[in-house]
């Protein structure tokens, strides 16, 4: 009876602590950003011409299944990136640049391009995000936008929501980065 109470303990036990390994990279199930507990909504890999690029999580204070529901939802939000392979500042400013520019129209672009300049122009400021490099993009409340590398904040934050949601878009948007990468995201792979 005591084993068997004791492999029940240590099973709760490890599932208290579970995460999620994408390529090698865990994601915790539960973290705290700004005083909020945030859950891993979902998690996958970035791969390009069969090079896996990066791993990447999604932070929510609740589940979410849809974009929609994703982009409306209140409160502190995170992407977590792992890089799985040395890429410079450039190719990461200029994919999500550009990953912006496919997920919005036009209209929708032109309220942001100071903002997407001045976030651009930050990462650039790192000049590489080597293998293993830690980048991690927090929507914060009556914040803004903000930027850490390897666990220290870069630049100015960034107002606006929708910025924020500019950015989620790139992964979550109608001509996603990946397609499964997106569903994964969303908790649906």
């Amino acid at each position: 009876m005591k084993k068997l109470l004791l492999a029940c303990a240590l099973s709760v036990a490890t599932f208290a602590f579970a995460a999620t390994d994408i390529a090698g990279i865990k994601f915790e199930d539960k973290i705290n950003v700004a005083n909020t507990d945030l859950s891993l909504n979902g998690a996958g890999l970035r791969a390009k011409f069969f090079l896996k690029v990066y791993a990447i999580g999604l932070y929510l204070p609740e589940k979410k299944t849809t974009t929609a529901d994703v982009l409306a939802a209140k409160g502190a939000k995170r992407l977590h990136i792992v890089t799985l392979r040395d890429l410079t500042a450039e190719q990461f400013a200029d994919a999500l640049v550009e990953g912006i520019h496919k997920n919005l129209a036009e209209s929708e672009v032109e309220p942001l391009k100071a903002r997407i300049e001045r976030f651009r122009a930050t990462i650039l400021a790192l000049k590489e995000a080597p293998k293993g490099a830690l980048v991690e993009i927090d929507w914060l409340p009556g914040v803004g936008t903000r930027l850490s590398f390897a666990g220290q904040k870069k630049g100015e934050d960034i107002p606006g929501e929708d910025f924020y949601n500019a950015l989620l878009r790139i992964w979550l948007g109608d001509k996603p980065a990946q397609d499964d990468l997106k569903g994964a995201l969303l908790g649906n792979a």
